[in-house]
C-alpha cells in the first residue's frame, strides 16, 4: 500500500541539528515542505501533498513518526499519539517552548531554498505539528507558512489551549517578520478542541498578518481540514497562498 501512496516521490534523508530523518520529494518550483499530523503520512497526506506538487512546486514531506503510507486505524492513531508524547523531538506538553525538531526543518527549509533559489519557501503543519511553521518564520526564507488545526501543546489546560509552542525568543522574531509584511494561513474547524484557543492568540501576536479560515464544524469529529475532514475549498485556498506568495500570482480573496 505504501508503494502506491508514495509511488512517484524519491525517499531521501536529511540530517541537521543532532536528527536524521527520512524525507518524500517530489515536483518542480519552489519549495513547500508539508509536515505531516497524526498518525503519519497517511494516504490522504499524501493526496493532498501531490496537490501541491501539481500547482507548480517542490514539495518535500518530512517522516517524523508513523508508518508512510500507512492508513489511519484507532489503534494507529494511539501509537503515534504515544510516540509524539515522549519523543524528545516534540514539546506537546511545555508551555513557551519551541520543540527541538524546529531547527532540523528550519535546516530543511534553508537547504531547500538554497537548492531552488525563488523568494522563499513555503510549509504546512498539521494537528501537531500545526504550529510548526509559525517557528520556521524565523527563518527569513520562510514566506507562506499555513497552520492547519494546529493542536500543540495538547490542550490539558487553558494556558496550554493557548499556546503557540513558541520560545520568548522565537516569539519576537515571528512578531518581527509579521510586522514586516509575513502573513500567516491558519485553518480550523470551529468547534474543534484540539485547537483551543489558539487562533486568538495568533491574532494577538500577528495582527493583521493573520488570515484565519474558521469553518463550521459538520460533525463533532472534525478536526483535519486538508485531509481525513478535508474541506475541498480550504486546499484550494492554501494552493493560492503558495501561489501567491511563491509564485507571484494574484492574491486569492475567496
Amino acid at each position: 500500500m505504501a508503494d502506491s501512496v508514495l509511488y512517484g516521490w524519491e525517499k531521501g534523508s536529511f540530517s541537521s541539528d543532532g536528527f536524521t530523518r527520512d524525507t518524500y520529494r517530489r515536483g518542480q518550483g519552489p519549495g513547500v515542505i508539508v509536515i505531516h499530523e497524526i498518525p503519519g503520512i497517511t494516504p490522504n497526506v499524501a493526496r493532498f501533498a501531490n496537490e501541491v506538487v501539481e500547482a507548480g512546486f517542490t514539495v518535500v514531506m518530512p517522516d517524523l513518526v508513523g508508518t508512510p503510507g500507512r492508513a489511519p486505524s484507532p489503534a494507529y492513531m494511539l501509537a503515534s499519539i504515544a510516540k509524539v508524547c515522549v519523543a524528545a523531538e516534540f514539546t506537546t506538553w511545555a508551555l513557551a517552548q519551541t520543540s527541538p525538531i524546529i531547527a532540523w526543518l528550519r535546516a530543511l527549509g534553508r537547504e531547500l531554498h538554497a537548492e531552488l533559489g525563488g523568494p522563499g519557501i513555503g510549509a504546512v503543519g498539521m494537528c501537531f505539528s500545526g504550529g510548526f511553521a509559525l517557528a520556521m518564520m524565523v527563518d527569513d526564507s520562510m514566506v507562506a507558512p499555513v497552520l492547519s488545526q494546529p493542536s500543540a501543546p495538547f490542550p490539558i489546560s487553558r494556558r496550554h489551549g493557548a499556546d503557540l509552542g513558541l520560545s520568548p525568543a522565537d516569539r519576537m522574531e515571528v512578531r518581527r517578520r509579521a510586522e514586516e509584511g509575513c502573513q500567516v494561513l491558519g485553518l480550523r474547524y470551529d468547534k474543534d478542541r484540539a485547537v483551543g484557543t489558539r487562533f486568538d492568540s495568533l491574532r494577538e501576536l500577528l495582527g493583521d498578518a493573520f488570515l484565519a479560515v474558521e469553518l463550521p464544524s459538520r460533525h463533532p469529529m472534525d478536526h483535519a481540514v486538508l485531509t481525513e475532514h478535508r474541506d475541498d475549498a480550504s486546499v484550494q485556498r492554501v494552493l493560492g497562498f503558495f501561489r501567491e506568495k511563491l509564485l507571484g500570482a494574484p492574491r486569492d480573496i475567496s
